[in-house]
């Protein structure tokens, strides 16, 4: 095995223990919006109408992510304000950088992918858990006649007097009786790209207040969990129900990070160790046939043959045999009695 498989091999488990442990962290969560960005970029139809909402269907290894991605004018935006999905964008918000075309790409990580900010985020640490699915609204620049080649971020910055509601009702609802009023126990989370978490109370029941494009959630304390659990008011899903699949799923999730990297690490360090023999033996192997190609070099100069156990040097054989005295002796009497 050469050098070069084993670095791919390397990577290759650095990939896989990422995603048991290293997938639980704020880089993945953006990684995860840059892939979710490039795919709809890739399949955004350009003959749709500026203000159409297209659905865009994701592959099978992001199964539970639902997204909807719509094309608008930027000066349109700002005056006017926009709805996608969950997200209402009020009119009189700041956009920076201004694009003549700003596209929005609305995510629903559902409950498959919703862990990842729940752990990457530290939720746990605040004695909070998820209540609903992660929402995600981010903005990019788009060209007039279709989607930009090298898209970049696009900032919709919005204000207490016009904001960026979420709703989260339709999707915390499902069978349950309409709220009619306030959860106290349940409070909006917002994940910026920074690392840190900020919660907030709701504007309405299951409606959140934001100022800029990013991802939101509703969160419950895990105290509070148990009271609603046993409630019947509310009509909130539990966050078992959404996210963790039973009690103690923080502590469950944290010991799954604890092993994955430590089984990551520890993988990761037996192939390294396999990556430095290969190169030893490699570099060996190497030294070794430079020495054969020198040693050939000089045996094609100078014939070398064994005599007993030691190598010495054999000169080859002359054309034109030697004459002894005798015979010259003997040719020259016999020509002259001719």
């Amino acid at each position: 095995m050469d050098s070069f498989s084993i670095i791919i091999i390397i990577l290759f488990t650095l990939l896989l223990s990422f995603h048991h442990s290293d997938s639980q962290t704020v880089q993945s969560t953006r990684l995860l919006d840059l892939m979710i960005r490039d795919y709809t970029i890739r399949n955004f139809k350009l003959n749709l109408n500026t203000g159409t909402i297209q659905k865009i269907h994701l592959p099978s290894n992001f199964s539970g992510i639902d997204i909807d991605t719509v094309k608008l004018r930027c000066g349109s935006l700002r005056r006017y304000g926009s709805r996608i999905g969950e997200f209402h964008i009020g009119a009189g918000v700041t956009v920076e950088p201004c694009p003549e075309r700003v596209m929005l790409v609305r995510q629903n990580l559902g409950s498959n992918w919703s862990s990842i900010y729940s752990t990457g985020y530290n939720l746990t640490g605040y004695n909070y858990q998820l209540a609903s699915p992660v929402l995600g609204l981010l903005a990019y620049n788009a060209n007039p006649d279709g989607v930009a080649t090298n898209p970049y971020e696009v900032n919709v910055v919005g204000t207490d007097q016009n904001p960026i509601l979420i709703d989260f009702l339709k999707i915390t609802a499902n069978d349950n009786p309409k709220p009619t009023k306030m959860n106290s126990s349940v409070l909006c989370a917002c994940f910026p790209s920074n690392g840190s978490t900020t919660f907030s109370d709701q504007v309405s029941p299951y409606v959140c207040k934001g100022t800029r494009q990013g991802h939101y959630a509703l969160v419950v304390t895990t105290e509070a969990r148990g009271k609603d659990d046993d409630s019947s008011g509310g009509g909130m899903v539990t966050p078992s129900t959404e996210v963790d699949g039973g009690s103690g799923g923080g502590k469950l999730s944290r010991w799954k990070v604890a092993v994955g990297s430590v089984i990551g690490s520890g993988i990761g360090a037996i192939l390294l160790g396999l990556l430095v023999v290969a190169m030893l033996v490699k570099g060996k192997k190497k030294a070794e046939r430079e020495e054969m190609e020198r040693r050939a070099y000089e045996e094609e100069a100078l014939q070398v043959s064994m005599v007993g156990h030691v190598r010495a040097p054999t000169a080859s054989g002359t054309r034109t045999l030697p004459v002894m005295p005798d015979d010259r002796y003997k040719n020259t009497h016999l020509n002259h009695h001719r």
